[in-house]
């Protein structure tokens, strides 16, 4: 439960970057969205009950602050768990490169997700494409430029509340 706990603050403190990423992009009318952060790590290193667990709190902290129904980003967040959960035998979990490329993935499938959850509430596909098009590329870069400390910094902080999941995985 300690693992639970830790990597859910790990998790907390990337909301509150983003946060703070989003609110100083605010004039220039960009958005990054950081999701694939929140369900990589667990999802491909901590044992599935545990990693559920933390990546649905994950997802009701982002709900917190969404204009969506809550329990949108932790619906997805969940199913995207379990994708990758089930596909991580198949997979050098292992490797930093891998598990970027994993968050690459899950992140731009929950964009698309979450951008055809937001439909009904924006103005047509045409006139807005060029924005999320822009945000999901800022998006993309920011996952790919940031998750290799962000896994460090999940791994480190197991280490040091003696919770490493490798051992009981």
């Amino acid at each position: 439960m300690r693992g639970s706990a830790v990597l859910f603050l790990t998790l907390y403190l990337l909301h509150a970057v983003t946060a703070e990423a989003n609110n100083a992009l605010s004039g220039a009318h960009v958005w990054l969205f950081t999701g694939g952060l929140f369900v990589t790590y667990s999802a491909l290193m901590v044992p599935m009950r545990q990693g559920l667990l933390v990546s649905v709190l994950g997802g009701l902290l982002c709900d917190a602050a969404s204009p969506l129904p809550f329990g949108t980003h932790a619906a997805l967040f969940a199913t995207a768990h379990v994708l990758v959960y089930n596909a991580r035998e198949r997979l050098q979990r292992d490797e930093t490169a891998v598990r970027v490329a994993v968050a690459l993935i899950v992140n731009l499938a929950l964009y698309l997700a979450l951008w055809s959850a937001r439909m009904g509430h924006i103005p047509p596909v045409t006139t807005v494409w060029p924005r999320l098009l822009s945000d999901l590329a800022l998006s993309e870069a920011a996952v790919a430029l940031c998750a290799p400390w962000f896994f460090a910094l999940q791994l480190r902080s197991l280490e040091l509340a003696r919770a490493n999941p490798a051992r009981t995985a």
